[in-house]
């Protein structure tokens, strides 16, 4: 009897060893990912992402392409409203696409390395190795991380839950969440592909230019360029909304929203053109490439611009800091309330 119960527990504690042993440490899986950045030469990913604005929630299409050592194609659509805004990166520079409008933008910008960027996998495994303090865990399939972001506004976004496929480290799924806990971005990768080849071309902002336009229909409001103004949902205190102007332009409409309190005060413009030709050449626009969930935008130290769903806006300001006109930028898509 007594061999029988010490074969037992000779049997049990093999099994235990060889759990163990199957089983990795956060190091071995930071080593891990560190090897696969430094092999890593080229991908193409796709992903659903899901954006939190309130009680609403928009769900985009994401298809990402990466080429060593800086190419960049990120393709975000929206297939309920028909919209699509593309991130190119190339060995000219940083832009970024509206077909619909026919408009193309040149930053002077180092993106994507200035910020964590929820749907890059390389930007996934900075963020893990650069957080001494992560927490890590394990599940059946997945290993998971929880990290801090390094998103401009921070303080808005400061947490991020990484899952990763145990099989090979290919991401499975993000949430970007706010002090609590909530998550605001959400991102399932679909589909994942290392080592993909492109053509020459497959990088060249014309070209993309090009094929876009032809997959997008026609602005169906092109005749009337009328809008419905939007007001910012989020509040900063002691500001108030003190003057709503609306103009007639030479080809559309605006609209000057005015916010003033005594330590803070802001424009908000509003505009809506008529589509034009598209331009051969893209038209540079200072500041740095801010992703505001719903759209890209350009925030420099005293301003912030971005086009979404045919309307161009400005926030203007002396003394907002770039991470409130980014959160004001944000609220505008919320419901339209003074």
């Amino acid at each position: 009897m007594k061999k029988k119960l010490l074969l037992l527990m000779t049997g049990l504690m093999a099994i235990f060893l060889l759990a163990a042993c199957g089983s990795k440490s956060q190091d071995d899986v930071v080593k891990e990912l560190n090897g696969k950045l430094e092999d890593l030469s080229s991908y193409k990913m796709n992903a659903k992402m899901t954006l939190r604005m309130g009680t609403d929630s928009q769900t985009y299409d994401v298809e990402i392409w990466h080429m060593d050592p800086s190419y960049y194609r990120v393709n975000l659509k929206n297939a309920e409203k028909d919209q699509s805004q593309m991130i190119l990166r190339n060995k000219e520079g940083v832009f970024v696409l509206t077909p619909a409008l026919k408009k193309s933008f040149r930053f002077q910008s180092d993106w994507p390395t200035n910020s964590s960027q929820a749907y890059l996998y390389e930007s996934l495994i900075k963020d893990i190795v650069a957080d001494k303090g992560a927490k890590f865990s394990a599940t059946k399939e997945h290993y998971v991380f929880e990290t801090k972001t390094r998103y401009q506004n921070n303080s808005m976004l400061p947490v991020q839950e990484i899952k990763l496929n145990k099989k090979d480290l290919t991401p499975a799924s993000v949430k970007v969440m706010d002090s609590d806990g909530n998550a605001l971005v959400t991102v399932k990768f679909e589909k994942v592909t290392f080592n993909a080849n492109f053509d020459k071309d497959d990088f060249d902002m014309k070209k993309n230019m090009t094929r876009a336009d032809l997959d997008m229909p026609a602005m169906a409001d092109e005749k009337d360029p009328s809008f419905t103004v939007k007001y910012p949902t989020y509040e900063i205190q002691g500001t108030k909304l003190t003057g709503e102007k609306k103009m007639t332009i030479e080809d559309g409409k605006r609209v000057v929203l005015t916010y003033e309190g005594k330590e803070k005060s802001y424009t908000l413009v509003q505009e809506k053109v008529k589509v034009k030709e598209a331009s051969t050449y893209p038209t540079y626009v200072e500041g740095d490439l801010v992703d505001l969930g719903i759209t890209i935008g350009a925030v420099t130290d005293n301003s912030l611009t971005w086009t979404y769903n045919g309307v161009d806006y400005m926030i203007a300001s002396n003394n907002l800091t770039k991470e409130e006109m980014i959160e004001v930028a944000k609220s505008v898509q919320g419901e339209a309330v003074k």
